[in-house]
């Protein structure tokens, strides 16, 4: 079983909108139903858990119905802390009806360009892995500075990789290596791909997306609205 485990927990406070930005509706659909789409429409995807904010569960109902996806829909996680600590309540929400050799597919509700190529493509490279990790080539210089005012070091950017998502991971050492974290150092992580890394977790990396970017400023939104043509 492939179980698609969506992240739509975030308040959207940084970006200063008056909702989530997530729920924001461009093109007529919310930013969220666009993966959410995708992820159900795709043949190898069996499951689907969304990570949400008990105030908005009544509406996601209502998109999903619309959208006719909740045949593959299995449930609502709570929100943690932070985002490893939403991936952690999900993953043991889908423990309940999901295998440990089972595959999860963690991807964020502000990802609305998400393809079933690159679906595809991470749950193929994730046998014989314990992940999978999409990552985009760094194009700019990358420097170091210890207290924010000077320059320390000079990274190569050859060896520097920007993540993406989705990321696909085999559910129980992926789960064991989050749980290891507990209770304090899971609240220091800020990839998914990190638990797995702190872990000693066989992960492979994949070509990215350059379209698949995450929606996390207004550019970013005004890009997406321009794509959707909204």
């Amino acid at each position: 079983m492939n179980v698609a485990l969506i992240l739509s927990g975030g308040t959207g406070t940084r970006m200063g909108t008056e909702i989530p930005k997530q729920y924001i509706e461009i093109g007529g659909w919310p930013i969220i139903s666009y993966c959410v789409r995708t992820l159900s429409s795709h043949e190898k995807i069996d499951a689907i858990q969304i990570v949400a904010d008990q105030m908005w569960r009544e509406q996601l109902g209502v998109w999903l119905q619309e959208v006719d996806v909740e045949e593959k829909f299995r449930g609502f996680s709570n929100p943690g802390q932070n985002r490893q600590l939403s991936i952690l309540n999900g993953l043991e929400d889908i423990r309940e009806y999901a295998d440990d050799a089972d595959c999860v597919l963690i991807h964020d509700a502000v990802r609305p360009m998400l393809t079933g190529k690159q679906i595809e493509d991470c749950l193929d490279a994730a046998e014989g892995h314990d992940g999978v990790l999409p990552v985009l080539p760094m194009r700019d210089t990358v420097y170091v500075s210890k207290d924010g005012k000077k320059i320390s070091a000079l990274l190569s950017r050859d060896e520097i990789y920007d993540g993406q998502a989705p990321e696909a991971f085999h559910l129980k050492p992926y789960y064991e290596a989050t749980c290891q974290l507990l209770p304090e150092r899971i609240l220091q992580i800020n990839g998914s791909t990190e638990p797995a890394i702190l872990a000693g977790l066989d992960i492979a990396m994949i070509p990215g997306d350059e379209e698949n970017f995450k929606i996390t400023t207004i550019t970013d939104l005004e890009r997406f609205r321009k794509i959707v043509g909204d």
